[in-house]
């Protein structure tokens, strides 16, 4: 239980009682609240104690209430530890003491039904379970090489047969894919396959373990594949070096007994929910942002899927990704861990599975947070009477292939390195404004520069009004065009972005400088 207690069995006040309340504010939202973790704000119920605490932090408001005021889908809110929307939703009336926690993506029924499966082992139907269908015995190597199995009673003989006739299927083979792969190849789950299309950088070492610096330049399934038979010969690794697709998911997912999300982006985020959910399989999820992480099992047989948390993803851009906001080396490793520990689990159908729950860790302060999730049921693919069949469109979806409706008359222009090289050159040169971060600031930046990170950009135009021209650049160009827009929405005339930002003037104009 949660400071503060439940609200559900709270008896009606008289009257509205002004309480002040604790906000706990994710990383990724506090670039909005100057760096706050932990704000103070008064209010009667949930939706006046977000509007107090909106009404401070301005910048706030986009991220947590839609156009038409009301709470954002892609934001669950609990109070203590319960989710608002299964108490009065904003109506939900608070106490002095109590906290209330936002929980963005990075992402019915009675409580029995909500969480059902959760708190007692889940084995997994399908999974071999007769010695006829385990294989062979251990061989000799195979004992010796998993003896501190053996020793388990909740493992023993028969449940390292049981891993080695597994199938588990990581999608991602990066930050979160890296650790758990090598864990559960150690573990000896005898078929892992592989979902992944980049090649290996050497910006990936600092937190991709399965990969060394002889590897930068190959393909990452090449080079998971033979960090893998190296560390356990007996795995069959199986590579699948393509995107996963509307038109593949089912067919690539269909043969494995358990789905790993190891994804960095909102589309595959969902495809891999929804397909896991259509094929009946668990979906072990797991996300990582700066400091903090994220991790649950989702399998709609026993409880709630991704959607029943997280109905709609958020806008394109709204939610920086951790080639943007950055993330701490050893996150991954501890949150590929919790899921590879989950993974096995679930193989043997021992333990209590994080079905119905959604473990929260702050490396920061060092502190594990659960939450209790519960089945919608009115989830559009896992819920009572579901309207959606089958796998949908999900760039559309996310809004990443959506068409841009802004008239053309109206989008600043892009302008070349080349070009900003020569404006800068000249007798009149533009006035730029870097809207990255302080810390990517602090790696490179532009020459005559003047920083003002985008969420300080509405509050800071007045320091733009005598410019001529401005060219605004970030890293690669997608946060410096929302700035631009915003000028341009503002009345701003000669405004430009930089296209590619300055990991094309690093490329194009200056490759003495750092990139990252």
């Amino acid at each position: 239980m949660g400071k503060g207690g439940s609200n559900i069995d709270r008896p009606k006040e008289e009257g509205p009682t002004m309480s002040k309340v604790q906000v706990k504010v994710p990383t990724p939202l506090r670039s909005f609240t100057g760096g706050t973790s932990i704000a103070e704000a008064e209010g009667s119920t949930v939706g006046e104690v977000l509007r107090a605490l909106v009404t401070e932090y301005h910048a706030l408001e986009k991220h947590l209430f839609g156009a038409g005021g009301q709470l954002r889908n892609f934001v669950t809110v609990y109070l203590n530890d319960e989710d608002v929307r299964y108490l009065r939703r904003d109506a939900t009336p608070v106490r002095s003491g109590d906290v209330l926690s936002i929980v963005p993506s990075i992402a019915g029924g009675s409580p029995a039904e909500a969480v059902r499966g959760a708190g007692r082992p889940v084995p997994l139907v399908g999974l071999a379970e007769g010695d006829e269908e385990l294989g062979p015995p251990l061989t000799r190597d195979q004992m010796r090489r998993y003896s501190r199995h053996l020793l388990l009673p909740e493992v023993g003989v028969r449940g390292q047969r049981k891993l080695r006739a597994s199938k588990v299927l990581l999608v991602g083979a990066g930050g979160l894919g890296a650790p758990a792969a090598l864990y559960l190849a150690g573990a000896g789950v005898g078929e892992i396959g592989l979902v992944d299309f980049d090649r290996v950088e050497v910006s990936n070492l600092q937190r991709q373990v399965l990969y060394g610096t002889h590897d930068i330049g190959r393909p990452k399934l090449e080079a998971a594949r033979d960090r893998l038979n190296d560390l356990n010969p007996d795995v069959v690794v199986r590579i699948h070096e393509q995107h996963l697709t509307s038109e593949n998911a089912l067919d690539i997912l269909r043969p494995y007994d358990v789905i790993l999300d190891g994804t960095d982006n909102f589309p595959t985020r969902y495809l891999v929910n929804d397909a896991t959910v259509l094929l009946g399989k668990p979906n072990v999820y797991g996300s990582i942002y700066r400091f903090e992480g994220q991790a649950s099992v989702f399998d709609a047989r026993r409880g709630p899927c991704y959607r029943c948390l997280y109905p709609e993803p958020p806008p394109p851009g709204l939610v920086p990704s951790c080639a943007e906001g950055g993330v701490l080396g050893v996150l991954p490793g501890l949150v590929g861990t919790i899921q590879a520990t989950e993974t096995v689990k679930l193989l043997l159908g021992i333990g209590e599975s994080l079905i119905g729950r959604l473990v929260l860790f702050d490396a920061l302060a060092l502190r594990f947070r659960e939450l209790r999730l519960r089945k919608n049921p009115d989830c559009v693919i896992c819920g009572t009477h579901p309207t959606q069949t089958g796998l949908i469109d999900y760039p559309a979806f996310c809004g990443v292939a959506a068409e841009d409706t802004t008239p053309a008359g109206a989008k600043p222009p892009q302008m070349t390195p080349e070009a900003l090289a020569a404006r800068l050159a000249a007798e009149d040169p533009p006035m730029v404004i870097d809207v990255r971060n302080p810390s990517e600031w602090e790696i490179a930046h532009l020459p005559g520069a003047t920083l003002i990170p985008l969420p300080d950009l509405p509050q800071r135009v007045t320091e733009l009004a005598r410019a001529r021209e401005l060219v605004l650049y970030c890293h690669t160009g997608r946060r410096s065009a929302q700035g631009a827009q915003l000028l341009v929405e503002l009345g701003f005339t000669h405004v430009s972005n930089l296209a590619g930002g300055i990991e094309a003037w690093a490329q194009k104009v200056d490759p003495t400088m750092p990139r990252y």
